[in-house]
């Protein structure tokens, strides 16, 4: 049984064969990037330092999935929520644009410092894990709640397909690439450096 605010959401699919698929909506797709985040930190964080490959093949997926998101989020996301926000918007904007270049410049180099099979790494990647956590949970209690009065459920639908034609396109993949490597190379500086 559907409720009217549920009615309100979905949308016959093509075909009209009694199928129903829900709307998009951009900041459902970030909450579950979120989640899918969390649950792979909780999974590296579950390893132990002989688990080099499995630390290996979580940093991976964990980069592969939070480069594109905070990318997007800075390029596109946030520029059009910072141009709709009243004070308290813009503080929280100027946060969360904060919390992003901390964990880029800081917090990813230095687990890119620790070599994967030691105690530092597990350290350092739970820290990146609470981080990525804390920023996230501010994002959803405050920032979406913001946005989802800011923008229309339309706006939030044409952000959502915006998002995903970028991440399947050329730049996105550029963009991971260097980023990726401008960690590990910071990453490197810093390993040198302790």
């Amino acid at each position: 049984m559907y409720t009217a605010s549920m009615q309100a959401c979905l949308k016959p699919t093509h075909g009209c064969t009694g199928r129903y698929e829900m709307k998009r909506d951009i900041l459902k797709t970030l909450k579950s990037e979120h989640d899918e985040l969390r649950a792979l930190f909780e999974e590296l964080k579950a390893t132990t330092d002989r688990g080099v490959k499995k630390r290996q093949g979580l940093l991976e997926q964990i980069e592969g999935a939070l480069i594109p998101h905070a990318k997007w989020e800075e390029k596109v996301f946030y520029p059009a929520f910072k141009e709709r926000a009243d004070r308290d918007g813009l503080q929280t904007h100027a946060e969360a644009l904060a919390e992003h270049h901390a964990v880029e410049n800081s917090v990813i180099p230095e687990v890119h410092a620790a070599e994967i099979g030691t105690p530092e790494f597990a350290g350092r990647s739970k820290v990146f894990g609470e981080l990525i956590d804390h920023h996230a949970k501010e994002e959803e209690d405050t920032m979406f709640k913001m946005a989802r009065k800011l923008f229309s459920a339309d706006e939030r639908a044409q952000l959502d397909e915006d998002y995903e034609a970028w991440k399947a396109s050329d730049s996105a993949a550029n963009l991971l690439a260097a980023e990726k490597a401008k960690a590990g190379i910071k990453g490197a500086i810093k390993s040198m450096a302790h």
